[in-house]
């Protein structure tokens, strides 16, 4: 199979060859790239290996370009970068230079061949021949190579029969699986990533292999490791990929918490629902209405409280009070534990966590603005994004009622953009601040001052007061009033001269 059209239309690999040839060393374009190729999928990252030296042809290469090189000395690589940032942001994840950029991630490495010690993952790192480099490669489909040198420019080279595997849609390791997963444990999260990315089955002996060797796990650092489950996460079915996470064994190391929901028990007849199966749907069920990383996350962990607040009532039958507050509670510690960003990201998926059974409650019983006001402040700019959690989160197998759930989400939906364009409620801060309390009554920071504060609050939330100075000042002067204090400044009096100096 001969690729020399193909390869033509990017001017990359024609750079590629002619500085290849101009420093006599031989190159290839191998791993990902070929495969997406071959799979007519797109490709973001290209790997170029040479018999030589990586980093003098990366150096030609970005000089013809006139695009930064990043070396990498002590694992022998250079790169061009690309200037996007990573689609999942780990604490290892290469930073973005400055300057033109190719818009592809380029990396260079000269042909190698690799040896472990079995406690590290970490090889010992030789030159060898391109048989060598293909022979350290992680699966036959991520070995394949295509010359880039003038005599045989665009031939495949496909020592393990990658490109059968990909017809098969299998999942195989070039050498022994035993000898692939000892020298680099990650490995077996990368065949499952690549499986749920590809939609394809892993290899009975490969598998097998990762369910026999899935202590080796602990030697891989938790960034990369939860690097791998992103981008599960991020794939078109990541249900696929826990459900063989969990069948090889590694989800129980990977993440406990998520293996805890598994199971369904039943007493005096009454069962409920597998938490574990239905979240996995959940996930699936966002997934096809988003690519937001951080959804799928919320999805993922909106139901985690639930073993933790299982009860069971002889009248209504299992319940799971509060789980949603005690889920938002456990969100910190579940990023913290897999390295994953504690800032905005996280207090996102929190909220959505808390949230979640909010939109549910209002398309049960009786809709009221007050209700609705009440979402809209606590949801804010990520309403949109609960309200796909919502209704992902309907998964019953009766599909009239799943259907009833969606329409009555439909009218929820439809009340909350009407109030919203008439309050201006998603960033709602009342009017009535602690300090003008503290102002209008000579008081210090007290009690008394949250309790005014919280009925302002409440007022407006309740629509019988207006979040306008006008209308809360004199209901705040009441409340004030009723717990026996009394004004020290005229509010009201500045108020009205102000508007009248700004009217005229």
């Amino acid at each position: 199979m001969n690729f020399a059209e193909t390869l033509h239309t990017n001017p990359i690999f024609d750079v590629v060859a002619r500085q290849a040839a101009a420093l006599d060393v031989r190159a290839y374009v191998i791993g990902g790239f070929v495969r997406d190729l071959i799979l007519k999928r797109p490709s973001k990252d290209i790997d170029i290996v040479c018999i030589g030296s990586g980093i003098d042809l990366a150096e030609a290469v970005g000089r013809e370009l006139k695009v930064p090189v990043v070396v990498f000395k002590n694992f022998g690589t250079a790169m061009l970068p690309s200037g996007r940032e990573p689609d999942v942001v780990t604490e290892e994840s290469k930073p973005v230079p400055a300057g033109p950029t190719l818009g592809w991630e380029v990396e260079f490495v000269g042909a190698r061949k690799e040896s472990y010690r079995s406690e590290s993952r970490k090889p010992i790192v030789e030159d060898g021949t391109l048989e060598d480099d293909q022979n350290r490669r992680d699966f036959t489909i991520n070995a394949m190579g295509i010359s880039l040198n003038e005599n045989d420019f665009g031939q495949l080279l496909d020592p393990f029969g990658g490109l059968e595997d990909l017809r098969r849609k299998t999942i195989r390791t070039p050498l022994s699986p035993a000898i692939t997963f000892s020298d680099d444990p990650l490995r077996m999260m990368r065949a499952i990533r690549f499986a749920t990315q590809l939609g394809f089955d892993i290899e009975p002996d490969t598998f097998d292999a990762i369910v026999e060797m899935k202590d080796r796990l602990a030697i891989v650092s938790r960034e990369r490791i939860t690097d791998e489950l992103n981008k599960i996460i991020l794939s078109p079915k990541p249900s696929y990929g826990f459900k063989l996470l969990y069948h090889a064994g590694l989800l129980d190391f990977i993440f406990p918490e998520l293996l805890l929901l598994k199971g369904v028990e039943t007493i005096e007849g009454k069962g409920h629902k597998d938490n574990f199966y239905h979240t996995l749907q959940v996930l699936d069920n966002v997934s096809e209405r988003s690519d937001d990383l951080w959804l799928r996350w919320a999805a993922l962990l909106h139901d985690i409280a639930k073993p933790a607040t299982k009860r069971f009532d002889p009248k209504v039958g299992w319940t799971f009070h509060g789980h949603e507050d005690l889920g938002a509670k456990q969100v910190p510690g579940i990023f913290r534990q897999m390295k994953l960003p504690l800032n905005e990201k996280m207090r996102f998926v929190k909220k959505l966590v808390r949230l979640h059974l909010r939109p549910i409650a209002l398309v049960k019983e009786q809709i009221t603005d007050s209700a609705l006001r009440r979402l809209l402040i606590e949801a804010g700019d990520d309403l949109e994004a609960l309200m796909n959690l919502c209704r992902a989160d309907i998964t019953s197998k009766n599909y009239d009622r799943v259907k009833k759930h969606l329409a009555n989400f439909d009218k929820v939906e439809r009340k909350l953009r009407e109030l919203d364009e008439r309050d201006k409620l998603r960033n709602f801060q009342p009017v009535i601040t602690g300090e003008l309390i503290m102002e209008a009554f000579g008081l210090k920071p007290s009690k008394e001052v949250g309790q005014i504060k919280i009925a302002v609050r409440e007022a407006i939330l309740e629509g019988t007061v207006v979040n306008t100075l006008e209308a809360a000042i004199p209901f705040m002067l009441e409340e004030g009033r009723k717990m026996g204090l009394e004004p020290v400044k005229d509010l009201i009096s500045n108020l009205n001269s102000t508007s009248a100096e700004n009217t005229h």
